[in-house]
């Protein structure tokens, strides 16, 4: 008995369905951009008008440690208009990103596994609050104590004035790396549920690891041993952070379709 083909109006129905399903997918995640970019313009428009309070508050360490009659400068036209604006952008990104994230968490969350579930949402919150961890480190004590060393090696006869949209960059700088660096714990997570690592590994890799926070650390930080210490012995403990998590929450195969 012969079975019979699928014929040009059966194929023609599977092609169709794709499409309905692809559209339907790229009308969603349309909806989850404009969700989250009307959160962001929304944040924005709210900080507009403390723009300038904003920046004086960013400005704060260096301001307080510059020597007596300095002061932040503006070398172009424009920069006292458009360096408050950008830094309520920013602002408005850093206070939104929970939104973001979920509208992100929103749209590809249906297409998980369980298990995938189950270790992505504990991974995703903490990587959001170890990342503004980061920034309040480096704004509430790295910055602080690097302006102190920068001020204190001024040459003789050179005034310190620096212009408000390059420490600005500066600090946005900053924030990024160190929030980027806090994200160690998360990082040798995601590497021990794909099976790249596991407790063992972590542990005998350890002095590589405090070497390499180190190398990180020298090279991101401005160039005061200070500033270098305070970010890569925090690294290091959050190294540690991460291979308890990895010994508690982490199974074997964690990310495996089998598993969970």
């Amino acid at each position: 008995m012969s079975v019979p083909e699928s014929g040009p109006a059966e194929s023609g129905g599977i092609e169709d369905s794709l499409e309905q399903g692809l559209f339907s997918h790229l009308l969603e995640l349309r909806s989850r951009l404009l969700k989250a970019l009307t959160t962001v313009v929304l944040v924005l428009l709210a900080l507009v008008p403390f723009a300038n309070r904003l920046y004086a508050e960013l400005a704060a360490p260096l301001v307080a440690r510059l020597p007596q009659g300095a002061h932040l400068i503006a070398t172009e036209v424009t920069s006292p208009f458009i360096t408050p604006l950008k830094l309520a952008l920013y602002a408005a990104l850093f206070i939104s990103m929970p939104v973001i994230l979920y509208q992100l968490w929103a749209f590809v969350s249906p297409g998980l596994y369980r298990h995938e579930k189950r270790l992505a949402r504990p991974l995703l919150v903490a990587a959001m609050g170890l990342f503004y961890l980061g920034c309040a480190f480096a704004y509430f004590l790295v910055l602080p104590a690097a302006f102190r060393f920068l001020t204190a090696v001024t040459p003789q006869g050179v005034e310190m004035m620096t212009d408000i949209s390059h420490y600005l960059d500066f600090v946005m700088l900053m924030f990024f790396a160190f929030g980027l660096c806090f994200e160690v714990p998360v990082a040798v997570v995601i590497l021990a549920a794909i099976g790249v690592v596991d407790v063992a590994k972590l542990r005998s890799g350890r002095r590589y690891a405090i070497v390499g926070a180190f190398a990180i650390a020298a090279l991101i930080t401005p160039p005061d041993i200070t500033s270098m210490m305070m970010l890569g012995i925090p690294m290091c403990l959050l190294y540690e952070l991460g291979v308890l998590a990895v010994r508690w929450l982490v199974k074997p195969g964690a990310l495996s379709p089998d598993a969970g």
